[in-house]
C-alpha cells in the first residue's frame, strides 16, 4: 500500500504550516524514515516565475520556510533550487519569497543553472538527461509541488514539479523533442524516476484552477499532502477536484512504469478524510487528451484538431514572453513585420502545441482553444 497524508491547513501562518507539516511526516513515518544522519539534501519546490506568493503559480514560502525547518533540524546540510521558464532562479526566488524564507533559515540556493549530461540505464523512453548540478551534488532531494492545473497535462503535481531539475532552455528543447503529451509525460516518469525524490509535500493551502500553470485563478483547497508515492500523491490530488487519474498522462504512465500507483484499492489515505477536500467544481479539464503524431495526415491534423494557444489582445501587454519562449525555429508566434506596437501573431503549422507560451504568459493573455473541427468530430475530446 502507498500512503498519502491528508493534513487541513487553512492559511499560511508559519506557526499553523510547520505544525501541519511536522504532522503530514510523522504521519507517512517520520522524518528517519525518510532522512538519513549526515546526508546533503536538496528542497525543490515550484519556482515557474518571478510571482508574488499570492499568485498561486509557485509553492508557497511558508510551505518551503516549514519543510526546511524540518530538515534543518536533521543536522543535515540542506540547500533548495528549481530552475524556472523564464526568470533566473535569483530572481524567481527574490520576487515569490522563496529567497527571504531560505535565508532567514541559512540555506543557500544551489546551482540549477547549470547541467551535467548523465546516463540513465532504467529510463523506459529517455536515458539521457542533462541534469542541474544542484541535484546531481545532492544525497536526498525533497520535492515541494503546488496544486495547480496544466493546459498540457491536466495537472502539475509531484511527479511534473521535477521538470525544473533540466536547466534554463534545455526544458523548451524538450518540447520540441516530444512534442505530443504522453512522450514528454513518458520523459517527466523518466526524470523522476532518475532524481527520485525520498518526500514529496504538496502545497494545497491554495491552489490555481483554470489557465493553468500561470494564468489561473486562485482556489481555497485548505490542505497539504505528503507521500514518498507521486503517482499515489497526484492521484489522489485528481480524486479530490474529480479528475480521473488515468486521465492525466504522467499519472498513468507513472503507474504503467512501476514507479506508483494510482488505484484506490492500493492507496491508503491517513489523517484527514479525502471527502473534507473534494471539489467537485474544480475549474480543470476532464475530457481526455488525444496525441497525434508528426507525421503526413497528422501534420495537417493537428492543425484541425489539437488545441491552439490564443492571444486575448485586450489583455496583451506586448511584453514579448511568447517569443522568448516558442522553443522552435522559426518561432511558432512572434512580431508581424517586426512590429512591437501590436500583439504577437500565430503561424499554427509551426506550432507544437507544448504551450510553453500560454504556460510563461505572465497576463494571463494566452488561453487555449479547441478547434470547431474537433468539437464537431468528437466533442468528448480536448
Amino acid at each position: 500500500m502507498s500512503k498519502v497524508a491528508l493534513v487541513y491547513c487553512d492559511s499560511y501562518d508559519e506557526d499553523e504550516v510547520l505544525e501541519a507539516v511536522r504532522k503530514g511526516i510523522d504521519l507517512i513515518g517520520g522524518i528517519e524514515a525518510i532522512v538519513g544522519e549526515g546526508k546533503r539534501l536538496c528542497l525543490k519546490p515550484n519556482m515557474l516565475a518571478a510571482d508574488p506568493p499570492e499568485r498561486c503559480s509557485t509553492t508557497h514560502p511558508a510551505v518551503f520556510k516549514a519543510v526546511g525547518t524540518v530538515m534543518k533540524e536533521t543536522g543535515c546540510t540542506v540547500t533548495y533550487g528549481d530552475s524556472p521558464g523564464f526568470h533566473t532562479p535569483q530572481t524567481s526566488a527574490k520576487k515569490n519569497g522563496m529567497a527571504a524564507a531560505a535565508n532567514a533559515l541559512d540555506i543557500p540556493l544551489a546551482d540549477f543553472e547549470n547541467g551535467k549530461s548523465v546516463f540513465f540505464d532504467k529510463g523506459i523512453q529517455n536515458k539521457k538527461f542533462v541534469v542541474a548540478k544542484g541535484v546531481l551534488e545532492a544525497d536526498v532531494l525533497i520535492s515541494i509541488p503546488k496544486l495547480k492545473t496544466h493546459g498540457f497535462a491536466k495537472m502539475t503535481g509531484a511527479i511534473k514539479n521535477q521538470f525544473g531539475c533540466i536547466p534554463g532552455k534545455l526544458k523548451g528543447e524538450m518540447h520540441v523533442k516530444l512534442p505530443g503529451a504522453s512522450d514528454f509525460s513518458q520523459m517527466l516518469v523518466d526524470l523522476n524516476s532518475f532524481v527520485k525524490p525520498s518526500l514529496y509535500v504538496m502545497d494545497g493551502i491554495m491552489a490555481m484552477e483554470g489557465n493553468g500553470p500561470r494564468g489561473g485563478n486562485s482556489r481555497q483547497m485548505n490542505v497539504l499532502l505528503f507521500s514518498k508515492d507521486p503517482v499515489a500523491l497526484d492521484a489522489t490530488v485528481c480524486r479530490m477536484i474529480d479528475l480521473k487519474p488515468e486521465l492525466v498522462p504522467t499519472t498513468k504512465l507513472g503507474m504503467e512504469t512501476g514507479m506508483g500507483t494510482y488505484l484506490e484499492s492500493e492507496i491508503e489515505l491517513v489523517g484527514e478524510s479525502l471527502e473534507r477536500f473534494r471539489s467537485e467544481n474544480f475549474d480543470v479539464s476532464r475530457k481526455p487528451i488525444k496525441a497525434y503524431r508528426e507525421s503526413g495526415l497528422m501534420k495537417v491534423l493537428k492543425n484541425l484538431m489539437v488545441p491552439r494557444p490564443y492571444i486575448i489582445e485586450e489583455k496583451c501587454v506586448k511584453c514579448g514572453v511568447c517569443t522568448l519562449m516558442c522553443p522552435v525555429n522559426p518561432k511558432a508566434v512572434d512580431w508581424q513585420d517586426n512590429d512591437k506596437s501590436l500583439p504577437p501573431v500565430y503561424d499554427y503549422s509551426k506550432c507544437i502545441r507544448c504551450y510553453c507560451c500560454q504556460e510563461m504568459c505572465p497576463e494571463s493573455a494566452i488561453k487555449l482553444k479547441t478547434p470547431f473541427a474537433r468539437k464537431l468530430i468528437n466533442p468528448l475530446m480536448k
